[in-house]
């Protein structure tokens, strides 16, 4: 992976806001408070100068001491992180990723969002050099249980929802490949659940095929799928890993935690 400035660990020129990000640290690394005899111990700072800049941050409301000699990370901070939160865009979170993982394929790469009954294309990244016939447009939309992207929120609704968009839709066709049969989409959807993953096998499009992986927000729920889409001749399976990562990059964008993503930096 080719390293740039934002890359770079970078170190505060100024040492109170050094130690000031260690004291965070240590509250964040405990779900209650915790004393300031072992904040010293673990951050090596002093405990007059862990407590001073401790008091400090008290006051700013971004620590809370609730009782004399225990703190925890204050309130102030969840209000910051909802502002954040809520400036967060999945697609902006997507679109560099979904260029990297294009450059990588040569074929045309999907985020697409679920709408009722329906996914919605809302980003892309293609190439003339794809040599596909058709790409979706944003906004295109398209039946869940055509899709990889629909199946993955169908393998995330209980099996009555599931029922219901099957009586609601008449899991209609669109290709001989088409799951028109409630069972088979069930038995499809216990594999994707299983795998972490889904596929179009030319179900919405002859001689196109589709792989898809979800992207989680902070909370863990899945608010998009990513896909790559290919003649069906040409999609190559050795690609699901790095749609894998690529989904969980922007997953980690959007704040969820993950352990997951030391296979990012392979694909640059």
């Amino acid at each position: 992976m080719k390293k740039n400035e934002s890359s770079l660990p970078v170190v505060p020129t100024v040492q109170v806001i050094e130690r000031m990000f260690t004291l965070l640290d240590v509250l964040a690394s405990r779900e209650g408070s915790i004393s300031l005899k072992e904040i010293s111990e673990k951050t090596g700072l002093h405990a007059s100068t862990a407590h001073r800049i401790l008091n400090d941050l008290t006051i700013g409301r971004f620590v809370d001491r609730p009782q004399a000699g225990n703190y925890r990370l204050g309130m102030r901070l969840l209000e910051l992180g909802n502002l954040v939160k809520n400036r967060l865009n999945v697609r902006d979170a997507a679109l560099g990723p979904m260029q990297d993982l294009h450059r990588l394929t040569q074929q045309p790469v999907n985020l697409s969002m679920r709408q009722n009954d329906e996914i919605v294309y809302i980003e892309r990244a293609y190439s003339e050099r794809s040599g596909m016939q058709v790409i979706r447009a944003i906004g295109g939309h398209a039946p869940l249980h055509l899709t990889s992207v629909g199946k993955l929120f169908l393998a995330v609704d209980d099996p009555q929802k599931v029922r219901a968009y099957a009586m609601r839709t008449g899991l209609s066709g669109h290709t001989k490949n088409s799951l028109t049969q409630l069972a088979t989409l069930e038995r499809e959807l216990i594999k994707v659940k299983r795998d972490g993953y889904a596929n179009d096998n030319e179900e919405l499009e002859l001689g196109v095929r589709c792989m898809a992986a979800g992207i989680l927000d902070d909370q863990g729920k899945l608010i998009a799928g990513l896909s790559i889409s290919a003649p069906a001749g040409r999609m190559d399976e050795s690609w699901l890993s790095w749609l894998k990562s690529t989904a969980q990059e922007i997953s980690a964008n959007l704040g969820y935690k993950t352990l997951d993503l030391k296979n990012t930096a392979t694909r640059r």
